[in-house]
């Protein structure tokens, strides 16, 4: 895709790429859509950020074509501990590392950057995608009618280039330029706590419990977990009159990790980094203007203490692109791109908030918030549920939209995540849907209504009896669902003519380029 100092124009521009970024790209590009992806850097950020993503965004990289490669760079968490300033454990709450309700462990801990790389090598393979480093956009400009244009400077030569989008996206981060290009601010939700993160490798055995330690005190609350085969994180709350600056050597962290690493030798332990975050929560006031768009941290900021930041931008990516897609091609109306923030926004409140909760539950209160803790967290397995809502991963439905129907018989699965069912030999729902709307349905179609769905670009999947998705259905008191392209039930209901003739006409995707058929997981699909 040239570029020069004249103006040129594709479909879509994506500012930014990190993981939302690229996510975005290549969604796109599975659908054969086009896009100029640009980033200040050539390469991946080499310290990591974010460690842990859940089996709903894992299933977001199953379809991404990155599953297995996934699976060789990840641990899957034990579950959690919740301890006193003593490191006493007040609470155990176990998780099964099997592949649950998605088809992946619940709860998974990575390393970003080769997180990072597995999405830049996948990016490449798709020929619709250019990707444009070391360059520094310095202007977007919506347009309320048509394209938008996107000024952007190559850091090494000073050239300046223009480019006009049928949409950009931005997913420039936390100090996002196209968030202020459209008007946006950040509105702040009431929640600033600074902490300390240190990452260590080392290959010593630490004998640590195999989950995640979270110690719950209101002076120096801490979080330890294993991210690796070597490699652990540790992240502690600094007090007022402290900084990074304080712990810039291994020597001078040990006094705050030596708990977890017991009689190892200081020099076995390798210090890959210490940085001091801010955590906040924060949402942006807009997340559109005309056809621009912001994702990711530029359109969210979510503390870390349920790890759903860097998820909640691979799912906005999950959400817009697919809407985007049937609007370029002419088979969706432009309005379902209002659906992107309605969804998108309130799914985010709902998780951010639930977030600040369990972050004041183990920060707050002071001396009597530390006895309130330790005289009612020990007996929280005694109240009904709680131990498996605990370690469940499932997040907030989506609330009403237009493409979000709730009726009130079938209230209970609109907007739900679909599950990630087997529904064949080394096969699962998300192999046969492949980016397209899709009705499961206990109710054999006649050839007419196949022929219907057919012509609309949708996919039919039966739910046998006693079949995981039958029971599925079962519970939500349905004969049938629509299951959107982002694997979102649109709505349920006992006609599945009615249903038939709601499902949304639109554009499947087109076959996977050769150069993506070599993956592990293109081969899995075409031996099924």
């Amino acid at each position: 895709m040239p570029l020069s100092s004249e103006s040129s124009r594709v479909p879509v521009v994506i500012v930014g790429a990190g993981p939302t970024g690229v996510t975005a790209a290549i969604l796109l590009a599975q659908y054969g859509i086009k896009s100029l992806v640009l980033d200040r850097w050539d390469d991946v950020y080499p310290q990591p950020r974010a460690v842990h993503l859940d089996d709903e965004v894992y299933r977001i990289l199953d379809r991404l074509g990155l599953a297995e490669s996934f699976a060789a760079i990840s641990r899957p968490a034990r579950g959690l501990q919740l301890l006193d300033k003593h490191l006493n454990v007040l609470a155990e709450f176990q998780r099964d590392s099997a592949p649950g309700r998605q088809g992946f462990p619940q709860a998974n801990m990575f390393d970003q950057p080769e997180l990072e790389s597995l999405l830049r090598a996948q990016m490449k393979r798709h020929a619709a995608v250019t990707f444009r480093g070391n360059v520094e956009v310095t202007s977007v400009s919506p347009d309320e009618s048509g394209p938008a244009r996107v000024l952007f400077t190559d850091k090494d030569t000073g050239t300046e280039h223009a480019v006009r989008a049928d949409f950009v996206l931005g997913c420039d981060g936390a100090n996002s330029l196209v968030r202020s290009d459209i008007g946006a601010h950040m509105d702040d939700l009431r929640f600033e706590q600074r902490w300390l993160v240190i990452d260590v490798d080392t290959d010593a055995d630490l004998g640590q419990w195999e989950g995640v330690h979270q110690v719950c005190d209101s002076t120096r609350a801490a979080t330890y977990m294993r991210i690796g085969p070597t490699r652990y994180r540790w992240e502690f709350r600094l007090l007022d009159e402290e900084s990074a600056a304080d712990f810039d050597a291994i020597e001078r962290v040990m006094p705050l990790i030596t708990p977890w690493v017991a009689d190892t030798p200081i020099d076995r332990l390798d210090l890959i980094r210490v940085t001091e975050y801010t955590f906040r929560a924060q949402l942006a006031s807009r997340w559109r203007r005309g056809n621009v768009f912001i994702l990711g941290d530029a359109a969210h900021l979510t503390p870390p203490f349920i790890g759903q930041g860097m998820g909640a931008g691979v799912r906005d990516a999950m959400n817009l692109t697919w809407k985007i897609s049937g609007v370029l091609a002419g088979t969706l109306s432009p309005t379902v791109l209002d659906t992107y923030e309605q969804e998108r926004k309130r799914h985010v409140r709902a998780l951010i908030r639930l977030t600040l909760a369990i972050g004041w539950t183990m920060t707050a209160g002071g001396d009597i918030g530390d006895l309130i803790r330790r005289a009612v967290v020990p007996r929280l397995h005694l109240l009904p549920g709680l131990r498996t809502r605990v370690v469940d991963s499932r997040t907030p439905p989506l609330r009403r939209s237009a493409l979000v129907v709730k009726t009130p018989a079938f209230r209970p699965l609109a907007g739900t995540l679909s599950p990630n069912a087997v529904v064949g030999p080394n096969v699962r729902l998300n192999d046969v849907t492949s980016n397209r709307f899709a009705l499961v349905s206990k109710a054999l179609l006649d050839s007419r209504e196949r022929e219907m769905l057919e012509r609309r670009g949708a996919v039919v999947v039966h739910a046998d009896s006693g079949s995981e998705l039958a029971e599925w259905l079962d519970r939500g008191h349905a004969t049938a669902a629509i299951i959107r392209p982002d694997m979102t039930v649109m709505r349920a209901g006992r006609s599945v003519a009615t249903l038939c003739r709601r499902v949304p006409v639109f554009t499947p995707p087109p076959p996977p380029p050769t150069s993506t058929a070599d993956s592990p997981e293109s081969k899995r699909v075409a031996d099924a």
